[in-house]
């Protein structure tokens, strides 16, 4: 028996974690979105994030790495983040 990994989407683009940093969008095109949990609270046994801060980031290599960020926010909640991130990273990717 092969295990496939399957990559979690939100609409139509993946989603990787890595600690308290959340990455949306393929390196494959121009823009991602980072997402970075800043605060979280302990709802019975999970922790929900309080404060997020959301980053549009080129991909670009070789664009130095503090010229990557083209827009960025901190939001209430991930939910709200996410949604922010959603609509940043389908413009730029609707304006190639």
């Amino acid at each position: 028996m092969s295990e496939e990994k399957t990559v979690l989407t939100y609409k139509g683009h993946p989603l990787m974690r890595k600690d308290n940093l959340i990455y949306y969008g393929s390196m494959a095109d121009s823009h991602i979105v980072m997402l970075q949990v800043l605060e979280s609270k302990k709802v019975q046994d999970l922790d929900v994030a309080t404060r997020v801060s959301v980053q549009l980031q080129l991909t670009d290599p070789a664009v130095k790495s503090r010229d990557r960020v083209v827009k960025k926010s901190e939001k209430a909640g991930l939910y709200t983040a996410l949604d922010v991130g959603c609509v940043w990273l389908e413009r730029a990717l609707a304006g190639k």
